[in-house]
Protein backbone atom coordinates (compact mmCIF):
# COMPACT_ATOMS: atom_id res chain seq x y z
CA UNK A 1 0.00 0.00 0.00
CA UNK A 2 2.72 2.48 0.97
CA UNK A 3 4.66 1.69 -2.19
CA UNK A 4 2.21 3.22 -4.66
CA UNK A 5 3.61 6.17 -6.62
CA UNK A 6 0.47 7.80 -7.83
CA UNK A 7 0.13 11.04 -9.75
CA UNK A 8 -3.19 12.61 -10.62
CA UNK A 9 -2.78 11.66 -14.28
CA UNK A 10 -2.29 8.01 -13.28
CA UNK A 11 -4.96 7.96 -10.61
CA UNK A 12 -7.29 5.73 -12.60
CA UNK A 13 -4.66 2.98 -12.43
CA UNK A 14 -4.57 3.22 -8.64
CA UNK A 15 -8.36 3.26 -8.47
CA UNK A 16 -8.46 -0.09 -10.23
CA UNK A 17 -6.41 -1.76 -7.48
CA UNK A 18 -9.56 -2.81 -5.61
CA UNK A 19 -10.32 -6.47 -5.13
CA UNK A 20 -11.72 -8.49 -8.02
CA UNK A 21 -15.10 -8.71 -6.30
CA UNK A 22 -15.20 -4.93 -5.97
CA UNK A 23 -13.62 -4.06 -9.30
CA UNK A 24 -15.31 -0.95 -10.75
CA UNK A 25 -16.45 -1.11 -14.33
CA UNK A 26 -15.03 2.38 -14.90
CA UNK A 27 -12.03 3.78 -13.06
CA UNK A 28 -11.95 7.24 -14.58
CA UNK A 29 -12.00 9.82 -11.79
CA UNK A 30 -13.71 13.10 -12.77
CA UNK A 31 -11.18 15.74 -13.74
CA UNK A 32 -11.39 18.68 -11.32
CA UNK A 33 -10.71 21.07 -14.20
CA UNK A 34 -13.42 19.93 -16.64
CA UNK A 35 -16.87 21.49 -16.18
CA UNK A 36 -20.03 19.56 -16.92
CA UNK A 37 -20.35 21.23 -20.32
CA UNK A 38 -16.75 20.33 -21.22
CA UNK A 39 -15.26 23.74 -20.55
CA UNK A 40 -11.72 23.44 -19.18
CA UNK A 41 -10.68 25.44 -16.12
CA UNK A 42 -7.26 27.05 -16.48
CA UNK A 43 -7.36 29.94 -14.00
CA UNK A 44 -8.12 30.45 -10.32
CA UNK A 45 -10.96 32.80 -11.28
CA UNK A 46 -12.61 30.11 -13.42
CA UNK A 47 -12.36 27.65 -10.54
CA UNK A 48 -13.81 30.13 -8.11
CA UNK A 49 -16.60 31.51 -10.28
CA UNK A 50 -17.64 28.44 -12.24
CA UNK A 51 -16.27 25.03 -11.31
CA UNK A 52 -16.48 25.38 -7.52
CA UNK A 53 -20.18 26.45 -7.48
CA UNK A 54 -20.97 23.68 -9.96
CA UNK A 55 -19.36 21.05 -7.74
CA UNK A 56 -21.07 22.33 -4.60
CA UNK A 57 -24.40 22.01 -6.36
CA UNK A 58 -23.60 18.46 -7.48
CA UNK A 59 -22.74 17.38 -3.94
CA UNK A 60 -25.92 19.01 -2.63
CA UNK A 61 -28.15 17.49 -5.29
CA UNK A 62 -26.64 14.02 -5.45
CA UNK A 63 -25.01 13.21 -2.09
CA UNK A 64 -25.43 15.26 1.09
CA UNK A 65 -28.67 17.05 0.29
CA UNK A 66 -29.75 20.64 0.33
CA UNK A 67 -29.71 22.25 3.76
CA UNK A 68 -31.67 25.38 4.65
CA UNK A 69 -29.87 28.68 4.66
CA UNK A 70 -28.24 30.29 7.65
CA UNK A 71 -30.42 30.91 10.68
CA UNK A 72 -30.30 33.75 13.15
CA UNK A 73 -28.80 32.31 16.32
CA UNK A 74 -29.17 33.50 19.87
CA UNK A 75 -27.07 32.53 22.91
CA UNK A 76 -28.67 31.24 26.09
CA UNK A 77 -27.47 29.77 29.41
CA UNK A 78 -23.98 31.17 29.10
CA UNK A 79 -21.55 30.15 31.86
CA UNK A 80 -17.84 30.61 32.53
CA UNK A 81 -15.51 29.08 35.09
CA UNK A 82 -11.94 28.13 35.89
CA UNK A 83 -11.08 24.52 34.97
CA UNK A 84 -8.28 21.95 34.82
CA UNK A 85 -6.46 23.25 37.90
CA UNK A 86 -6.39 26.75 36.53
CA UNK A 87 -4.97 25.84 33.11
CA UNK A 88 -8.25 26.52 31.32
CA UNK A 89 -11.33 28.64 31.17
CA UNK A 90 -14.44 26.51 30.67
CA UNK A 91 -17.32 28.07 28.80
CA UNK A 92 -20.74 26.58 28.13
CA UNK A 93 -23.61 28.04 26.18
CA UNK A 94 -26.72 27.06 24.30
CA UNK A 95 -27.19 28.03 20.66
CA UNK A 96 -30.81 28.52 19.68
CA UNK A 97 -31.59 28.61 15.95
CA UNK A 98 -35.43 28.61 16.02
CA UNK A 99 -38.27 28.95 18.50
CA UNK A 100 -38.98 25.21 18.63
CA UNK A 101 -37.83 23.53 21.91
CA UNK A 102 -35.74 21.09 19.84
CA UNK A 103 -33.84 23.88 18.10
CA UNK A 104 -30.83 24.09 20.43
CA UNK A 105 -27.18 23.04 20.46
CA UNK A 106 -25.32 22.86 23.77
CA UNK A 107 -21.71 23.96 23.30
CA UNK A 108 -18.71 23.34 25.53
CA UNK A 109 -15.42 25.21 25.15
CA UNK A 110 -12.05 25.04 26.88
CA UNK A 111 -9.71 27.97 26.25
CA UNK A 112 -6.16 28.47 27.58
CA UNK A 113 -6.24 30.47 30.79
CA UNK A 114 -2.88 32.00 29.86
CA UNK A 115 -3.57 33.77 26.61
CA UNK A 116 -2.77 37.06 25.01
CA UNK A 117 -5.80 38.05 22.99
CA UNK A 118 -8.22 35.86 21.02
CA UNK A 119 -7.11 32.25 20.44
CA UNK A 120 -7.55 29.87 17.51
CA UNK A 121 -9.87 26.92 18.20
CA UNK A 122 -10.68 23.44 16.98
CA UNK A 123 -14.41 22.94 16.50
CA UNK A 124 -15.60 19.32 16.56
CA UNK A 125 -18.79 17.43 17.21
CA UNK A 126 -18.67 14.52 19.65
CA UNK A 127 -20.55 11.23 19.62
CA UNK A 128 -21.86 10.72 23.15
CA UNK A 129 -22.43 14.07 24.84
CA UNK A 130 -20.22 16.89 26.05
CA UNK A 131 -19.83 15.23 29.45
CA UNK A 132 -17.90 12.35 27.84
CA UNK A 133 -14.95 14.47 26.62
CA UNK A 134 -13.55 15.13 30.12
CA UNK A 135 -14.24 14.08 33.70
CA UNK A 136 -14.77 17.74 34.69
CA UNK A 137 -17.83 17.58 37.01
CA UNK A 138 -19.04 21.00 35.88
CA UNK A 139 -19.78 19.86 32.28
CA UNK A 140 -23.50 19.71 31.71
CA UNK A 141 -24.83 16.25 30.86
CA UNK A 142 -26.67 16.16 27.56
CA UNK A 143 -30.45 15.90 27.70
CA UNK A 144 -30.72 14.83 24.05
CA UNK A 145 -31.36 11.28 22.86
CA UNK A 146 -28.37 8.95 23.29
CA UNK A 147 -27.93 5.25 22.56
CA UNK A 148 -28.75 2.84 25.35
CA UNK A 149 -25.69 1.17 26.85
CA UNK A 150 -25.35 -1.73 29.28
CA UNK A 151 -21.76 -0.69 29.98
CA UNK A 152 -22.81 2.75 31.26
CA UNK A 153 -26.28 1.71 32.43
CA UNK A 154 -27.97 4.06 29.99
CA UNK A 155 -31.71 3.38 29.83
CA UNK A 156 -34.50 5.19 28.01
CA UNK A 157 -31.88 6.92 25.84
CA UNK A 158 -30.83 9.35 28.59
CA UNK A 159 -27.20 10.02 29.53
CA UNK A 160 -26.07 9.81 33.15
CA UNK A 161 -23.10 10.47 35.45
CA UNK A 162 -21.49 7.15 34.49
CA UNK A 163 -20.68 8.60 31.07
CA UNK A 164 -18.65 11.50 32.42
CA UNK A 165 -15.16 11.46 30.86
CA UNK A 166 -15.53 8.04 29.20
CA UNK A 167 -14.22 9.33 25.83
CA UNK A 168 -11.56 11.66 27.20
CA UNK A 169 -8.79 9.73 25.44
CA UNK A 170 -10.10 11.15 22.15
CA UNK A 171 -9.82 14.69 23.42
CA UNK A 172 -6.32 15.51 24.79
CA UNK A 173 -7.50 18.85 26.07
CA UNK A 174 -4.39 19.58 28.14
CA UNK A 175 -2.19 19.09 25.07
CA UNK A 176 -4.44 21.28 22.92
CA UNK A 177 -4.38 24.08 25.50
CA UNK A 178 -0.62 23.82 25.99
CA UNK A 179 -0.13 24.46 22.28
CA UNK A 180 -2.19 27.67 22.51
CA UNK A 181 -5.46 26.41 21.04
CA UNK A 182 -8.96 26.05 22.39
CA UNK A 183 -11.42 23.22 21.92
CA UNK A 184 -15.08 23.82 21.09
CA UNK A 185 -17.38 20.80 20.99
CA UNK A 186 -21.05 19.86 20.90
CA UNK A 187 -23.00 16.61 20.85
CA UNK A 188 -24.02 15.61 17.32
CA UNK A 189 -27.30 14.22 18.65
CA UNK A 190 -28.44 17.75 19.47
CA UNK A 191 -28.72 18.26 15.71
CA UNK A 192 -29.85 14.81 14.60
CA UNK A 193 -30.41 11.67 16.70
CA UNK A 194 -28.35 9.26 14.63
CA UNK A 195 -30.97 6.70 13.62
CA UNK A 196 -33.42 6.42 10.75
CA UNK A 197 -36.49 8.09 12.27
CA UNK A 198 -37.94 9.51 9.08
CA UNK A 199 -36.32 12.88 9.83
CA UNK A 200 -38.96 13.71 12.41
CA UNK A 201 -36.55 14.83 15.14
CA UNK A 202 -33.70 17.27 15.49
CA UNK A 203 -33.01 20.01 12.98
CA UNK A 204 -34.94 18.20 10.25
CA UNK A 205 -38.09 18.11 12.33
CA UNK A 206 -37.73 21.79 13.15
CA UNK A 207 -36.74 23.22 9.77
CA UNK A 208 -38.22 20.95 7.09
CA UNK A 209 -41.39 22.18 5.46
CA UNK A 210 -44.38 20.00 6.31
CA UNK A 211 -45.55 18.08 3.26
CA UNK A 212 -47.47 15.02 2.20
CA UNK A 213 -45.60 12.28 0.39
CA UNK A 214 -41.88 11.49 0.25
CA UNK A 215 -39.15 14.03 0.83
CA UNK A 216 -37.46 15.40 -2.31
CA UNK A 217 -34.51 13.32 -3.54
CA UNK A 218 -32.13 16.17 -2.62
CA UNK A 219 -33.52 16.77 0.89
CA UNK A 220 -30.71 17.00 3.43
CA UNK A 221 -29.67 13.97 5.44
CA UNK A 222 -28.01 13.65 8.84
CA UNK A 223 -24.54 14.58 7.59
CA UNK A 224 -26.06 17.70 6.09
CA UNK A 225 -27.68 18.55 9.43
CA UNK A 226 -24.51 17.99 11.42
CA UNK A 227 -22.53 20.15 8.98
CA UNK A 228 -25.21 22.84 9.10
CA UNK A 229 -24.95 22.77 12.89
CA UNK A 230 -21.19 23.28 12.77
CA UNK A 231 -21.83 26.49 10.87
CA UNK A 232 -24.34 27.61 13.51
CA UNK A 233 -21.70 26.97 16.18
CA UNK A 234 -19.32 29.11 14.10
CA UNK A 235 -22.00 31.82 14.14
CA UNK A 236 -21.98 31.76 17.93
CA UNK A 237 -18.19 32.00 18.15
CA UNK A 238 -18.39 35.44 16.61
CA UNK A 239 -20.00 36.60 19.84
CA UNK A 240 -17.02 35.60 22.00
CA UNK A 241 -14.10 38.07 22.06
CA UNK A 242 -11.77 35.38 23.45
CA UNK A 243 -12.00 33.34 20.21
CA UNK A 244 -10.27 34.30 16.97
CA UNK A 245 -12.94 33.71 14.34
CA UNK A 246 -10.34 34.07 11.58
CA UNK A 247 -8.60 30.92 12.86
CA UNK A 248 -11.21 28.20 13.29
CA UNK A 249 -10.28 24.61 12.44
CA UNK A 250 -13.10 22.11 11.94
CA UNK A 251 -12.35 18.49 12.78
CA UNK A 252 -14.28 15.22 12.75
CA UNK A 253 -13.78 11.49 13.19
CA UNK A 254 -15.51 8.72 11.20
CA UNK A 255 -19.02 9.85 10.16
CA UNK A 256 -18.20 13.19 11.73
CA UNK A 257 -15.07 13.29 9.56
CA UNK A 258 -17.41 13.17 6.57
CA UNK A 259 -19.34 15.96 8.26
CA UNK A 260 -16.25 18.11 8.83
CA UNK A 261 -15.30 17.86 5.17
CA UNK A 262 -18.78 18.83 4.00
CA UNK A 263 -18.94 21.70 6.50
CA UNK A 264 -15.51 22.91 5.42
CA UNK A 265 -16.34 22.65 1.74
CA UNK A 266 -19.40 24.88 2.16
CA UNK A 267 -18.41 27.32 4.90
CA UNK A 268 -15.21 29.22 4.19
CA UNK A 269 -15.08 30.59 7.73
CA UNK A 270 -13.45 27.29 8.63
CA UNK A 271 -9.83 28.22 8.02
CA UNK A 272 -8.56 24.64 8.30
CA UNK A 273 -10.37 21.32 7.72
CA UNK A 274 -9.47 17.93 9.23
CA UNK A 275 -10.89 14.51 8.35
CA UNK A 276 -9.99 11.59 10.64
CA UNK A 277 -10.78 8.08 9.31
CA UNK A 278 -13.78 9.37 7.33
CA UNK A 279 -13.85 6.63 4.67
CA UNK A 280 -16.76 6.19 2.26
CA UNK A 281 -18.74 9.37 1.87
CA UNK A 282 -15.80 11.28 3.35
CA UNK A 283 -12.25 11.30 2.01
CA UNK A 284 -12.14 7.87 0.31
CA UNK A 285 -12.78 7.45 -3.40
CA UNK A 286 -16.20 5.92 -3.99
CA UNK A 287 -15.11 4.45 -7.33
CA UNK A 288 -12.62 2.10 -5.69
CA UNK A 289 -15.43 0.12 -4.03
CA UNK A 290 -12.91 -0.97 -1.45
CA UNK A 291 -14.04 -1.54 2.13
CA UNK A 292 -17.33 0.25 2.74
CA UNK A 293 -19.16 0.91 -0.52
CA UNK A 294 -21.98 3.23 -1.54
CA UNK A 295 -24.34 0.23 -1.54
CA UNK A 296 -23.33 -0.72 2.01
CA UNK A 297 -23.40 2.76 3.48
CA UNK A 298 -26.75 3.76 1.99
CA UNK A 299 -28.30 0.48 3.14
CA UNK A 300 -26.93 0.59 6.68
CA UNK A 301 -27.26 4.35 7.18
CA UNK A 302 -29.98 5.55 4.79
CA UNK A 303 -30.50 8.72 6.82
CA UNK A 304 -26.95 10.05 6.39
CA UNK A 305 -27.28 11.17 2.77
CA UNK A 306 -29.96 12.49 0.48
CA UNK A 307 -32.13 9.88 -1.23
CA UNK A 308 -30.56 10.61 -4.63
CA UNK A 309 -27.22 9.15 -3.48
CA UNK A 310 -28.75 5.67 -3.34
CA UNK A 311 -28.91 5.76 -7.15
CA UNK A 312 -25.15 5.20 -7.23
CA UNK A 313 -25.14 2.00 -5.16
CA UNK A 314 -23.16 -0.45 -7.33
CA UNK A 315 -22.98 2.31 -9.97
CA UNK A 316 -20.21 4.46 -8.51
CA UNK A 317 -18.62 4.92 -11.93
CA UNK A 318 -21.65 7.02 -12.89
CA UNK A 319 -21.05 9.60 -10.17
CA UNK A 320 -20.39 13.04 -11.71
CA UNK A 321 -17.91 13.68 -8.88
CA UNK A 322 -15.78 11.79 -6.39
CA UNK A 323 -14.31 12.60 -3.03
CA UNK A 324 -11.09 14.22 -4.28
CA UNK A 325 -13.38 17.00 -5.46
CA UNK A 326 -14.83 17.37 -1.95
CA UNK A 327 -11.30 17.99 -0.67
CA UNK A 328 -10.67 20.37 -3.55
CA UNK A 329 -13.70 22.44 -2.52
CA UNK A 330 -11.77 23.39 0.62
CA UNK A 331 -8.94 24.92 -1.42
CA UNK A 332 -6.96 27.05 -0.89
CA UNK A 333 -7.65 26.58 2.84
CA UNK A 334 -5.47 23.82 4.35
CA UNK A 335 -7.04 20.35 4.54
CA UNK A 336 -5.74 17.29 6.39
CA UNK A 337 -6.72 13.66 5.79
CA UNK A 338 -5.80 10.87 8.23
CA UNK A 339 -6.16 7.10 8.05
CA UNK A 340 -5.48 4.10 10.31
CA UNK A 341 -3.60 1.05 9.06
CA UNK A 342 -6.07 -1.51 10.38
CA UNK A 343 -9.10 0.50 9.29
CA UNK A 344 -9.50 -1.12 5.88
CA UNK A 345 -13.26 -0.50 5.96
CA UNK A 346 -12.41 3.19 5.50
CA UNK A 347 -9.94 2.40 2.67
CA UNK A 348 -6.75 4.23 3.73
CA UNK A 349 -5.28 4.11 0.21
CA UNK A 350 -8.50 5.57 -1.21
CA UNK A 351 -8.29 8.39 1.34
CA UNK A 352 -4.70 9.11 0.36
CA UNK A 353 -5.54 9.03 -3.35
CA UNK A 354 -8.22 11.66 -2.80
CA UNK A 355 -5.57 13.92 -1.31
CA UNK A 356 -3.46 13.25 -4.42
CA UNK A 357 -6.46 14.01 -6.63
CA UNK A 358 -7.12 17.34 -4.91
CA UNK A 359 -3.49 18.43 -5.23
CA UNK A 360 -3.77 20.00 -8.73
CA UNK A 361 -6.49 22.38 -7.53
CA UNK A 362 -4.34 23.50 -4.61
CA UNK A 363 -1.39 23.97 -6.97
CA UNK A 364 -3.55 26.17 -9.21
CA UNK A 365 -4.89 28.30 -6.37
CA UNK A 366 -1.90 28.63 -4.04
CA UNK A 367 1.05 26.78 -5.60
CA UNK A 368 1.18 24.34 -2.69
CA UNK A 369 -0.51 21.02 -2.04
CA UNK A 370 0.47 17.51 -1.00
CA UNK A 371 4.27 17.29 -0.59
CA UNK A 372 4.56 13.74 -2.00
CA UNK A 373 2.61 11.38 -4.23
CA UNK A 374 3.66 8.30 -2.25
CA UNK A 375 2.01 7.27 1.00
CA UNK A 376 4.23 8.08 4.00
CA UNK A 377 5.56 5.49 6.41
CA UNK A 378 3.33 4.58 9.31
CA UNK A 379 2.90 7.37 11.85
CA UNK A 380 4.77 9.90 9.72
CA UNK A 381 3.02 13.01 8.41
CA UNK A 382 3.09 14.73 5.04
CA UNK A 383 2.37 18.42 5.49
CA UNK A 384 1.96 21.01 2.80
CA UNK A 385 -1.25 22.86 2.10
CA UNK A 386 -2.69 19.32 2.10
CA UNK A 387 -1.68 17.02 4.95
CA UNK A 388 -1.87 13.27 5.38
CA UNK A 389 -0.80 10.50 7.74
CA UNK A 390 -1.62 6.84 8.25
CA UNK A 391 -1.46 5.83 11.89
CA UNK A 392 -0.72 2.36 13.18
CA UNK A 393 -3.73 0.81 14.87
CA UNK A 394 -7.48 0.78 14.45
CA UNK A 395 -10.32 3.13 13.57
CA UNK A 396 -10.14 5.78 16.29
CA UNK A 397 -9.16 9.34 17.15
CA UNK A 398 -6.06 9.30 19.36
CA UNK A 399 -3.51 11.64 20.87
CA UNK A 400 -1.09 10.50 18.15
CA UNK A 401 -3.46 11.93 15.53
CA UNK A 402 -3.86 15.16 17.47
CA UNK A 403 -0.09 15.70 17.54
CA UNK A 404 -0.06 15.83 13.76
CA UNK A 405 -3.11 18.11 13.69
CA UNK A 406 -1.54 20.53 16.16
CA UNK A 407 1.66 20.62 14.07
CA UNK A 408 -0.45 21.27 10.96
CA UNK A 409 -2.33 24.06 12.74
CA UNK A 410 0.97 25.58 13.88
CA UNK A 411 2.06 25.64 10.25
CA UNK A 412 -1.07 27.33 8.93
CA UNK A 413 -2.89 29.17 11.76
CA UNK A 414 0.01 30.79 13.60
Amino acid sequence: MRGSRTTFLAITTALSSATAQQQPTTTCAPDPFVCLDGTRVTTAAQWRDRRRPELLELFRRQMYGRAPGAAEVTIEDRSRGEALDGAAVRKQWRVRYAEDPQATIDVLAYLPADRDGPVPVFVALNFDGNQTVHADPAIRITTSWVRNSDRYDIRDHRANEATRGVKARRWPIADILARGYGLVTAYYGDLDPDFDDGFANGAHGVLDAKRDGPRPPDAWGAIGAWAWGLSRIADSLGQDPDIDVERIAVLGHSRLGKTALWAGAQDERFALVISNDSGCGGAAYSRRRHGETVAAITKNFPHWFCRAFRTYADHEDQLPFDQHLLLALCAPRPVYVASAEQDQWADPEGEFLSAVGADPVYRLLCDDGLPAKEMPALDESLQGRIGYHIRSGKHDLLAADWRHYLDFADRHLR
